[in-house]
C-alpha cells in the first residue's frame, strides 16, 4: 500500500469524524468514555449526505499540492452544504484557530466546536471565504465550474480543482461550462464531479448513468473522463483514487480537459437504516440521519458505532492532538488558495481621460480604456456574442478577450479572474443583465463577509437599453433590483457622454471590493462640457453650469444617463421661455448619491441636498431606468414637489421616438412635468 493512501485515509477519517461530531455531539468528543445521553446535543442540525464524498475529495487535494509544489493546486467547493468539511480541515490543520482562536487544533477546540455549530461566530454553517477552499461561495448552486476555469485563466502554475455535485451538473450555468471550456484553452482545471446519486431531494440524472455514458457524456464535449468508485473508503480506494488524480492534473499540465468523477454512494460511513427507514443512498441522507440521539437509546448506540467506525484513537491522543498517519499527512499536505498572479493597481494610479481632450463616440472612450488597462496586463474583457453590436468589435480578437453567449458563465469567469487578484469587465446588453442577478448577490454575500479578503471590484458596462432597441430588450430591472438590496459595495454609474463613460470606467477598473455597474449608451456621440468631471467623479454628481441659472432655483432637473442629460439640454431653453422660472441642472455620475448616507458611502446629507437641489426646488429626476429605483433610493428624504421620469414597460413594439414620447422622455414631456411641479409648488 502506498504511503499516500494511507495518508489520505486518516486525513480522510479524521475529517469526516470531526463533520460527525459537529453534527452531533457537545462533550465527549475523544470518545473518551462511553458515550451517553450527556453527551449528545438536544437538537442535532446540519448536511450530512455530501461529507464523506467531499471530505474524500479534499483530503487528495491537500495532499497532491503537496506533492507538485510550486504548482499550486487550489479546491473550490461547489455545495454551500459542504461549510462542515472545510470547518473539519480548518479545524485540523489549525487555520481555524488563526481565524477564532477558541478553536484550537485539540479536543477542546472540537468541543467548542462541536457546540457552537451550525452557528459558528462569523462562520456559519456554509462554505466561507476566510477558510481554506472557500474561494467561492457555494451556497448558490451552478457557478463553481466556471468560476474555476475564470480563476485558472493565464495562471501557468495553478491547477483550480473544482468539488462539483452530480446535481449542480443540471444546472445551466455548470451544463454551459463543460462546453464553454474550449474558449480558454489555456485555463488548468480538474473537476472533480461528485456522484453519490441524488439532488437534494430526488435522484440526479448523472447519478442515473452508466459509467460508460458518463464518459460518453464528458468526451461529447470535450473532456477526457476518469470514473473512479469509492465503495468502503478502503486504503485501496484511496491508492486508486490518488493515482488517477495525480495522472489527471498531469494530463491538464499538458493541455488535455480531464474531469474525475467519484462515484460513491450518498451518506456513505453513516447509518444505513433508523427505526426501519433506509437512510444510506436515499435523500434521507442529505442532512443529519440522527436526530433523536440524544433521546432514543437506539439512536444512540448507532451513532457511538458510527463514529468508532473511524477510529479516533488512532488518529488522535487523549487531548485530540494528531497522531501517527493523520500528523504525517498534515505535514504533507499543502492548502493552496487563490492568490494574485499580477501587481494589483492603486488608487495613485488612476488616469483621468480628460488629458486626451475627451471623447467623441462610446467606441473611442471604451476601446481606448480597456486597451490601456490591458497593456498593463492582468486584465481580461468579457462579452456575449455582441462586440460588434455594441461598436466594440475592435476587441473581439485580443488575446483578454473572451466571447460566449452565456451571461451566467461569463460573470463566474469574471469572479474567478477577480478572486485571484485581477481586473477586469463584463460588458453586455442592459436587457441580459437580470441572467446575472442571483451570481452577482452572491458574490456580494461573500465579499462582505468577515475575513473575505479584499478584491479588485466586479465590473459590468450595459448598454444597448431599451430606449434604443426593440421590444424585447428593454429591461433595466437589474439594477433596480441590486439598489434594492441596499449594499453600499454597489455603485451605479450613469455617464452622459463617451468622456464621463471612460471616466467612470476608469474609476472602476482601479477599484477594490465593489460591484460597479456602469450604464452606456453605445450610440451617444452628444459631448457636454468637461468642466465638471473631476467634481461628477469625486462626489457622484455635481451642478451643470452651462444650463443653469445663478442664484437658488425654482426648479432642480437631475439626470442620470446620456439620454436624459441631452433631452434635457434641449427642454431647459423652452422650459424657462415657457415659466420664465429659474432653473439648475444637475448631473449624476453615480445614481446612489441619491440614496441615504447612512447606507450608501456618496448618499447626499440633507446639507448635501440643499447645496445641489436648492433649498426649497422642485426636482425632476431623469433616469434611464425604472422610478422605482430612483424612489427607493430616495425614500422620502426630499421633503419637496418630486417627480421621475424614466422607463417604464410599454403596451408593445412601437417606434423609439413613440416610445420616449409615450414614457415622457422628450423635450416636451420634461416640460410637462417640470409645468406639474411648479403649479404644485406654487399651490402649496
Amino acid at each position: 500500500m502506498t504511503d499516500v493512501a494511507v495518508l489520505a485515509d486518516a486525513l480522510w477519517k479524521a475529517t469526516t469524524y470531526a463533520s460527525v461530531c459537529q453534527l452531533h455531539l457537545r462533550d465527549n468528543v475523544m470518545l473518551s468514555e462511553p458515550l451517553s445521553h450527556e453527551h449528545v446535543k438536544p437538537d442535532p442540525s446540519g448536511h450530512w449526505g455530501t461529507v464523506p464524498g467531499t471530505a474524500w475529495a479534499l483530503a487528495h487535494v491537500a495532499l497532491a499540492a503537496g506533492q507538485t509544489s510550486p504548482r499550486e493546486v487550489v479546491p473550490i467547493l461547489g455545495a454551500g452544504h459542504a461549510g462542515i468539511v472545510q470547518l473539519s480541515m480548518a479545524w485540523l490543520s489549525g487555520e481555524l484557530h488563526s481565524v477564532r482562536v477558541e478553536f484550537t487544533p485539540d479536543a477542546d477546540g472540537l468541543t467548542r466546536l462541536s457546540r457552537a455549530f451550525p452557528h459558528v461566530d462569523g462562520l456559519g454553517a456554509e462554505v466561507h471565504p476566510a477558510l481554506w477552499a472557500g474561494d467561492y461561495l457555494g451556497g448558490r448552486l451552478g457557478g463553481a465550474l466556471a468560476f474555476a476555469q475564470g480563476a485558472a485563466l493565464d495562471a501557468p502554475n495553478r491547477v483550480v480543482v473544482p468539488v462539483v455535485g452530480d446535481g449542480e451538473c443540471e444546472t445551466p450555468t455548470t451544463a454551459a461550462s463543460w462546453l464553454a471550456a474550449a474558449a480558454v484553452p489555456g485555463a488548468q482545471v480538474v473537476p472533480i464531479v461528485h456522484v453519490n446519486g441524488f439532488r437534494m431531494g430526488g435522484p440526479s440524472l448523472l447519478g442515473g448513468m452508466t459509467d460508460d455514458q458518463l464518459r460518453a457524456y464528458a468526451t461529447g464535449q470535450g473532456w477526457d473522463a476518469r470514473v473512479v468508485h469509492v465503495v468502503e473508503g478502503s486504503e485501496q480506494e484511496h491508492a486508486a483514487f490518488h493515482e488517477v488524480f495525480q495522472q489527471s492534473l498531469d494530463a491538464t499540465v499538458r493541455g488535455r480537459r480531464v474531469a474525475v468523477f467519484l462515484r460513491c454512494t450518498k451518506g456513505w460511513g453513516g447509518p444505513e437504516t433508523v427505526e426501519g427507514r433506509r437512510i444510506l443512498g436515499t435523500p434521507r441522507a442529505h442532512k443529519t440521519p440522527l436526530p433523536a440521539p440524544r433521546s432514543v437509546a437506539d439512536q444512540l448506540e448507532l451513532l457511538e458505532r458510527w463514529l468508532t467506525r473511524y477510529a479516533p484513537h488512532e488518529l488522535f491522543d487523549r487531548d485530540g492532538r494528531p497522531l501517527g498517519g493523520l500528523a504525517r499527512a498534515l505535514a504533507a499536505a499543502r492548502w493552496c488558495r487563490l492568490r494574485p498572479a499580477h501587481t494589483e493597481q492603486g488608487a495613485a494610479d488612476r488616469r483621468t481621460p480628460l488629458g486626451r481632450g475627451g471623447f467623441g463616440t462610446f467606441a473611442g472612450a471604451v476601446t481606448t480604456v480597456l486597451r490601456d488597462h490591458a497593456a498593463e496586463g492582468g486584465f481580461q474583457l468579457f462579452s456575449p456574442d455582441e462586440l460588434a453590436s455594441n461598436r466594440l468589435g475592435g476587441l473581439a480578437r485580443e488575446p483578454w478577450t473572451k466571447e460566449l453567449l452565456a451571461e451566467e458563465v461569463l460573470l463566474e469567469w469574471l469572479a474567478g479572474w477577480t478572486a485571484s487578484g485581477r481586473r477586469g469587465v463584463l460588458v453586455s446588453y442592459e436587457a441580459f443583465a437580470p441572467l446575472l442577478l442571483s451570481g452577482v448577490a452572491a458574490h456580494l454575500k461573500q465579499r462582505r463577509l468577515a475575513g473575505a479578503p479584499v478584491l479588485p471590484s466586479l465590473n459590468l458596462l450595459l448598454t444597448s437599453y431599451g430606449w434604443n432597441n426593440v421590444f424585447t430588450h428593454g429591461d433595466p430591472s437589474f439594477v433596480t433590483a441590486l439598489l434594492a438590496m441596499g449594499d453600499p459595495a454597489v455603485r451605479v454609474l450613469t455617464p452622459a457622454d463617451p468622456t464621463r463613460t471612460a471616466a467612470g470606467l476608469e474609476e472602476a477598473l482601479h477599484s477594490d471590493g465593489g460591484v460597479n455597474v456602469v450604464v452606456a449608451g453605445k450610440h451617444t456621440a452628444t459631448a457636454h462640457p468637461t468642466d465638471t468631471v473631476h467634481e461628477e467623479q469625486a462626489y457622484g454628481l455635481a451642478v451643470w453650469p452651462h444650463l443653469s441659472d445663478d442664484g437658488e432655483p425654482d426648479i432642480t432637473v437631475v439626470t442620470a444617463g446620456d439620454l436624459p442629460a441631452a433631452v434635457a439640454a434641449e427642454a431647459i431653453p423652452l422650459l424657462r421661455g415657457n415659466r420664465g422660472c429659474r432653473v439648475r441642472v444637475v448631473n449624476l455620475l453615480d445614481l446612489t448619491v441619491l440614496g441615504d448616507p447612512t447606507a450608501w458611502p456618496r448618499g447626499l446629507s440633507d446639507a448635501d441636498v440643499d447645496h445641489y437641489f436648492g433649498r426649497y426646488a422642485a426636482v425632476l429626476v431623469v433616469t434611464l431606468g425604472h422610478p422605482a429605483a430612483v424612489w427607493g433610493l430616495l425614500a422620502g428624504r426630499l421633503r419637496r414637489p418630486t417627480e421621475v421620469i424614466g422607463w417604464q414597460e410599454p403596451s408593445g413594439p412601437m417606434p423609439q421616438a413613440q416610445l420616449a414620447d409615450t414614457l415622457g422622455l422628450t423635450p416636451a414631456g420634461l416640460v410637462q412635468a417640470a409645468d406639474r411641479l411648479l403649479a404644485s409648488r406654487e399651490a402649496a
